[in-house]
């Protein structure tokens, strides 16, 4: 559906490519500088499908590393990834990350399973002895206060080149498999890192008053994720609210019957009802103003909460946000409420990374099922619902003043990993990671969103653990097993990530 079209699409990551080989080699082993390159090629190839790829070709000498590393520079990369594919002095790898600031991940990467022991040679185990200097990079890096990673694996090609004494078709061994799924991940975290730094995050209103977990530090967080806030008031939405016509207001209203499915009453709770005529045309009218902010801001993201004076025309702008939030959520602008600006940053890298992200908290938990629910009253990402979300009346916001739209709807089945972003006392963000999987069970009929989630342990080790890492009481709930990437953004962006 058109909706579902991102508003600002996500930045594609700009990474840097070099292979590293000792100069000396070439006069001695013909051809096997070429063979390198051909190595190089195949893995720019292979990463081009994820992010522009800058390769410079062959560092193999200390003059070259130091040229590389400026070059880099000029090219504005997010990410270095050093393919080792053969011996080298480190002398001819350290400058170009003494030059280059950007995130450094070392290749190990093995064109063949196992040599042809019988007929290789010494320029054909050069050609496969990338391992070899991973070590003294490794010292090199470290002692001069560098950080590294290394992905080890096969190269993963899929023939064999015509020079080669043994079988270099690699693709389908899992060696390769699971190489390639590391570098695609180091790829997809430096796109978050890059969008994240090129965002506009909008703050709404205020924070809900006493959350002490919600209150952030916006040159903090700035200073962390290279984000910018956008400090916006009621009255910048009430403008724009002022001159929505009615055509624009139906037009919007023809997406909201086509994401959502509207309710009758509800069969458990009377202040969650089918929503009045009035309710839907105001949340309309109200969401096509969201967006409207949304463009004219340049926003990336937005939090938002205003609880507004009792029966005040502010009280009523913001009790018709959820459906106009979730429809900014389904094009790429995740929308947090109770103005939690770390869950919206939660929401962004999961939406960037293609994982929804929904706005959650504990709901309740199953002892039965040994499940924990999650959810809260809005707004949701339908990318990952299951079914079509349903839209609830709601005779007051419990906990808040004011009434409006609800959205009710699950994540899909199968495998979940929720998000978390803290902050420590020191003032440091941290992710806290979680694996599960969303469950058919059931869930209430009250207008909230709510998923049940069986954790990998009891509910209550589950929480213990959690609580003891002292969290923001809300998530974002993303589909798949992601702890991995979400991981390697932490490394990226020098943040602190546990998983439990």
């Amino acid at each position: 559906m058109s909706m579902f079209q991102p508003i600002k699409p996500a930045k594609q990551p700009r990474i840097g490519l070099y292979t590293v080989g000792l100069e000396a080699y070439w006069s001695q082993f013909p051809g096997l500088r070429e063979r390198l390159l051909e190595y190089n090629a195949f893995i720019e190839r292979r990463m081009s499908a994820w992010g522009i790829v800058r390769n410079y070709g062959l560092a193999d000498t200390e003059g070259s590393a130091r040229r590389a590393g400026e070059w880099f520079n000029a090219e504005n990369v997010d990410l270095v990834f050093c393919h080792a594919a053969t011996y080298t002095t480190s002398s001819a790898v350290l400058p170009v990350h003494q030059i280059n600031k950007a995130p450094v991940v070392f290749l190990n990467l093995q064109p063949a399973a196992r040599l042809n022991y019988e007929r290789s040679t010494t320029g054909e185990w050069l050609a496969h002895c990338g391992a070899c200097p991973v070590p003294e990079f490794s010292n090199a890096l470290g002692r001069a206060g560098i950080p590294f990673r290394v992905v080890n694996g096969l190269l993963g090609l899929d023939y064999t080149p015509s020079v080669s004494l043994t079988d270099e078709s690699t693709h389908e061994r899992p060696e390769a498999i699971r190489a390639w799924k590391e570098i695609e991940e180091w790829v997809n975290a430096a796109g978050v890192t890059r969008t994240m730094r090129h965002s506009r995050f909008g703050f709404l209103g205020n924070t809900y008053s006493g959350m002490l977990d919600m209150y952030s530090d916006f040159t903090m967080m700035q200073a962390q994720t290279g984000l910018h806030v956008e400090v916006l008031e009621m009255c910048d939405l009430d403008r724009l609210l002022r001159g929505v016509t009615a055509e624009e207001t139906k037009a919007k209203r023809d997406q909201v019957y086509d994401m959502f499915q509207i309710s009758g009453d509800s069969p458990s709770d009377p202040i969650a009802k089918k929503p009045t005529e009035e309710q839907m045309e105001w949340s309309c009218k109200v969401a096509v103003a969201q967006e409207k902010l949304v463009r004219e801001y340049d926003l990336d993201a937005l939090t938002y909460y205003y609880h507004g004076a009792p029966g005040g025309a502010y009280e009523k702008l913001q009790g018709g946000g959820i459906v106009g939030h979730s429809l900014l959520t389904a094009q790429g602008i995740p929308c947090a409420g109770e103005g939690d600006l770390k869950t919206a940053v939660a929401m962004k890298v999961c939406d960037i990374l293609g994982t929804g992200g929904s706005f959650s908290e504990i709901v309740v938990a199953d002892y039965i099922d040994g499940t924990i629910l999650l959810g809260h009253d809005g707004p949701f990402h339908i990318a990952i619902s299951q079914g079509k979300p349903i839209l609830r009346g709601m005779g007051l916001y419990h906990g808040k003043q004011g009434t409006g739209v609800s959205v009710e709807a699950k994540v899909r089945s199968g495998s979940i990993t929720t998000l978390n972003l803290t902050q420590t006392a020191e003032g440091r963000l941290k992710w806290i990671v979680s694996e599960g999987m969303s469950t058919e069970g059931p869930i209430m009929r009250i207008g909230n969103t709510q998923t049940p989630v069986k954790f990998r342990t009891h509910p209550d080790e589950y929480m213990a653990r959690w609580f003891a890492e002292a969290p923001t009481h809300h998530c974002a709930m993303s589909v798949g097993r992601n702890a991995s990437v979400f991981e390697k953004i932490a490394v990226l962006m020098n943040v602190d990530c546990v998983t439990l």
